[in-house]
């Protein structure tokens, strides 16, 4: 079969070779073009008809622990928009920045920075159950300026709350889930990019705060840092700081009307959260000492610094007392001697970081009427409590007994107003409610939303529930309870007036009870020969064999057998009359009430 005439010309077959080289280079040139809806930044031009956003950006946060990212943003209520500036300190080839319901990587809500080799874009993406980055159809994030500064390379954007996109996340009050990565090399095409192949991180923060200005500090408030003294961050993942604070002698009694942490620059995504505690005025002096929370060696009066005058964690804002209300420091039966604890997070082991965080607190001595308490709910920091791996979701709850309740709080109740809430990372929620007379009264709080002013214990013998949801998809040994951020916790801090000496009010189950179960699990699994008791609580957890009975019978431990209850003083010492076991049932608190 002949394919080409004999007659066919040499011109003729020029003119077919360069045809079809030039349809080749056309396909080619499209492929390298940019993606349909993606911005070009170089070809984006400043346009005086656009609003500039609300400046400046009120609110921060760095995102990795070496300050390569930091995101700051504003909230416009009227339009129902956020504002969003991301600095990249060094750009490679490009940066993801994200919102997913858990901070997972799958099934995200995207924008990528990308370059293909020859130019830069931006787009809106999505990733799938995989992680494979797609384009999205619908463009929600409106760039508006692209430039390189001195401090690194910023991108300033918006987007709306809700985008009516299914594959948008939609930003609602509460925790935010925010994650990052880092692009190392060109990308062709976006649909090359897969977010477990790159440099990825998570961040949670609070998006939309308060659309009501701060109140306004009293014309003679004084400030006083309660900080770290220069110290050298352990090239640890996990470490608690304390520093003893002496504060002035002879300090007449003031009231703590406001406080607000103070950071070290390019420390903010290390710095995990800080606690500020009085110590006991029974104890005349306290030595002083800067060193692990965790050395062995350190002063044993430390333990006496118990009584919380501030709590910060990582994205919390100013904090400030209502106007009838305020706590404490100074005058007749205080101490003058403070603890700092700071809890470093240093997941990249940086060596040689220096450090003076802390927390600023204003005072006056203008008192007022009340003086407010910190009250400590939920579950103890101990092993016994813990979490199954390849959970989705596991309970557990933390109870202040009606019999505490009883004892240490004033007949009149107290007036709860404000909570703060804390978990590490495998924590989803946390929901602490009144229970009276073996019924649900009411959410005392939930998230991180504060709520008004509302009184808990009209009569005394209330019952407070801390429930904490967590997540162990991602985790093939179990999670006990504990400091290091691997571990769990399970924590909200109440702020009250007026002031009781119940300070820590919380549980963990019996640990009788815990061995028992131990011993029968490994039986039921063919283990006869029981460890419990020789070994640590841990490592019995990370010695069963985790299948889904296992599980179910631990969270049914948790849920039928006897509480050891903590009912502590300020001072650390329990209070006289409170049992240190309480049996709870289902007929008299239904822990499935706060689901």
């Amino acid at each position: 079969m002949r394919i080409f005439s004999k007659n066919l010309r040499l011109q003729d077959i020029t003119i077919m070779y360069f045809t079809a080289l030039a349809a080749l280079m056309v396909i080619l040139v499209a492929s390298y073009q940019a993606p349909n809806n993606a911005v070009e930044v170089s070809s984006l031009k400043p346009n005086p008809s656009r609003p500039l956003p609300p400046l400046p950006m009120p609110f921060r946060v760095p995102l990795d622990p070496r300050g390569e990212l930091q995101l700051a943003w504003n909230v416009s209520y009227t339009n129902q928009e956020i504002y969003m500036e991301l600095r990249v300190a060094e750009l490679r080839h490009g940066v993801v920045l994200g919102m997913s319901d858990r901070g997972e990587l799958t099934n995200a809500d995207l924008l990528v920075l990308w370059d293909s080799g020859t130019q830069s874009y931006f787009g809106d993406a999505w990733s799938d159950s995989k992680g494979h980055v797609s384009l999205d159809s619908q463009q929600d994030y409106d760039l508006i300026e692209a430039k390189q500064k001195a401090e690194g390379y910023y991108l300033l954007f918006k987007r709306p709350f809700s985008t009516c996109d299914p594959r948008d996340y939609v930003i609602e009050e509460g925790t935010v889930h925010i994650i990052y990565g880092f692009l190392d090399k060109p990308l062709a095409s976006l649909d090359k990019l897969n977010l477990s192949e790159i440099r990825t991180g998570v961040q949670r923060v609070l998006m939309l705060r308060p659309d009501t200005p701060p109140p306004t500090l009293p014309p003679d408030v004084q400030m006083l840092d309660v900080v770290a003294p220069n110290v050298i961050i352990p090239n640890q993942e996990t470490t608690y700081w304390c520093y003893i604070h002496n504060l002035p002698e002879n300090l007449a009694k003031n009231h703590i009307v406001m406080y607000e942490s103070a950071i070290t620059p390019g420390n903010e995504a290390i710095v995990h959260h800080i606690e500020v505690f009085e110590c006991s005025p029974d104890v005349p002096a306290v030595p002083g000492y800067s060193g692990s929370c965790d050395d062995k060696m350190k002063p044993k009066k430390l333990n006496f610094c118990r009584h919380v005058l501030a709590a910060w964690a990582m994205g919390a804002e100013a904090f400030y007392y209502p106007p009838d209300a305020g706590l404490a420091m100074g005058g007749p039966g205080s101490s003058r001697f403070l603890r700092l604890e700071v809890h470093y997070h240093n997941p990249l082991l940086i060596s040689g970081r220096r450090d003076s965080s802390g927390i600023r607190l204003y005072y006056t001595p203008s008192l007022r009427r009340y003086d407010a308490g910190i009250m400590e709910l939920g579950l103890v920091y101990t092993p016994v409590m813990a979490i199954p791996p390849k959970q989705h979701t596991f309970y557990l709850s933390g109870y202040c007994t009606s019999k505490c309740t009883q004892t240490a709080l004033p007949s009149g109740g107290i007036y709860v107003f404000a909570s703060q809430l804390h978990t590490h990372l495998a924590g989803r929620g946390v929901r602490t409610v009144l229970v009276r007379g073996g019924k649900e009264l009411e959410v005392v709080q939930e998230d991180q939303h504060f709520s008004t002013h509302y009184q808990v214990g009209d009569s005394r013998g209330d019952v407070l529930i801390t429930k904490c949801t967590y997540n162990t998809e991602d985790r093939s040994k179990p999670t006990v309870g504990g400091f290091g951020i691997m571990e769990e916790m399970c924590v909200n801090y109440i702020h009250y007036y007026p002031r009781t000496q119940l300070e820590l009010c919380k549980s963990h189950v019996d640990q009788g009870y815990l061995q028992k179960y131990f011993n029968f699990i490994n039986r039921f699994h063919g283990n006869d020969q029981c460890v419990c008791g020789e070994v640590s609580v841990t490592e019995q957890f990370s010695q069963l064999e985790w299948d889904e009975f296992t599980g179910e019978v631990l969270d049914s431990l948790y849920n039928t057998a006897p509480i050891s209850m903590h009912c502590n003083q300020s001072t650390a010492r329990l209070f006289p009359v409170s049992p240190q076991s309480h049996t709870h049932t289902p007929a008299t608190i239904d822990c499935q009430a706060t689901n």
